[in-house]
């Protein structure tokens, strides 16, 4: 018996429909969203850490207790949470909903989770935890609160960075792992603050890994994803997924569930995504992707045709091509008249970058993702029926 299945994404309280399935995906933070928080401009002076987390080797703060009284699988969750725990930090953020009319704005509050990254105070955490906040106050390990600063945010990867001014020793920096190498069955640790609850652990395995979710503040899916049983609830988002080294391997970000809490299905963005979107925010405010310079594609079975290309840009420059704009005149007595039309069949089809198919908008942008400005991609293309392999050298994006 056939029956219609629906995915909701559930973030800051409102709903939106996003795709097929049975599930509900959380963003898991707590809270709505409020008028946006003012990101630095690219030219803002930011002073770079070197060499940017690195942080030294976290001792184990607790003794551990003598042997026979707790279990060998026990002790490596005490000496993991002893190791990790003081670098996870409670967010709170706080704004305004407009009402629409005047005098009827609404504060609103929220919460998530984050982990402290060195000791020049630099904490990382999901964009959507303070996605549209005024105030935002972190509390650390000890109780003690600070307002925070925005360093930069990147909504297509649901990653942002944040600062606060607080004395070196009260930071213990969490430790960067490997994403690269993870295995489904290997254990992991989420720390986080569901529900207010301060540096909560839950434990469980990898599940799976290079998951895709959709993102819809940005419009693009969050790729490579690491899918978890761990419990995670809302305020867990932003928050460390730790090895049992006690390394951090990735941020917890969602999950999926029929009732908005935990099933047994969480998700958690890898920590060298993490490491490498943190490191350009911190140093200019912003994400500096690669650009090909084509502004618009029309998706067809075959591939994307090129409709626009920006002028001077660099698909332009290496010779690709999009739809053509046809002025015709015409006379009719004393007067002229003068039609467009757009003339499709000299427009390129992309069907490979770098011998990846090219099926989607979402993938052309995961490839672009994986670019440097300056790098030489080579974008295959059907061209009045043939197949050709135009060599572009990529921009940076505007």
């Amino acid at each position: 018996m056939w029956r219609q299945r629906r995915v909701w994404i559930i973030s800051a309280g409102s709903f939106l429909l996003a795709a097929s399935g049975a599930y509900l995906l959380l963003f898991a933070e707590s809270g709505i969203g409020v008028p946006p928080v003012p990101v630095p401009p690219p030219s803002a002076t930011l002073t770079p850490v070197a060499p940017l987390f690195a942080p030294e080797a976290s001792p184990w703060d607790a003794v551990l207790p003598p042997p026979g009284r707790y279990t060998p699988d026990e002790l490596v969750n005490i000496a993991v949470y002893e190791k990790t725990n003081r670098a996870v930090v409670n967010i709170r953020t706080r704004g305004i909903r407009e009402g629409g009319f005047p005098l009827l704005d609404v504060i609103t509050e929220g919460e998530g989770s984050g982990a402290v990254i060195d000791r020049q105070g630099h904490i990382v955490t999901n964009h959507h935890v303070i996605e549209d906040a005024k105030v935002i106050a972190v509390t650390l390990f000890d109780g003690t609160s600070y307002e925070a600063r925005l360093v930069g945010v990147d909504p297509p990867s649901d990653i942002a960075v944040l600062q606060i001014d607080a004395p070196s020793d009260k930071l213990n920096p969490v430790a960067f792992g490997e994403s690269a190498d993870l295995k489904v069955g290997q254990r992991v640790f989420a720390i986080g603050n569901p529900f207010g609850l301060e540096r909560t652990l839950t434990t469980g395995i990898i599940s799976s890994l290079n998951r895709t979710l959709p993102n819809p503040r940005s419009g693009r899916s969050l790729k490579q994803m690491i899918q978890i049983d761990a419990a995670i609830n809302p305020g867990n988002s932003g928050g460390p997924l730790i090895d049992s080294r006690g390394m951090m391997i990735g941020m917890n970000t969602a999950i999926a569930s029929k009732t908005g809490e935990s099933a047994g299905v969480g998700f958690a963005i890898p920590v060298n995504n993490v490491r490498r979107v943190a490191q350009q925010l911190i140093r200019n405010g912003r994400v500096v992707r690669a650009d090909a310079g084509i502004v618009q594609v029309l998706q067809t079975e075959q591939g994307l045709l090129i409709a626009v290309l920006r002028p001077g840009g660099a698909a332009e420059r290496a010779g690709l091509q999009g739809f053509r704009v046809v002025r015709t005149r015409r006379r009719q007595g004393p007067l002229v008249f003068e039609s467009t039309s757009i003339d499709r069949s000299a427009a390129d089809l992309i069907v490979a970058v770098d011998g990846s198919p090219m099926r989607s908008v979402d993938d052309l942008l995961t490839e672009l993702d994986a670019k440097q400005p300056g790098d030489r991609t080579v974008f295959t293309v059907i061209r009045a029926g043939k197949q050709i392999d135009v060599p572009v050298i990529l921009d940076a994006e505007e």
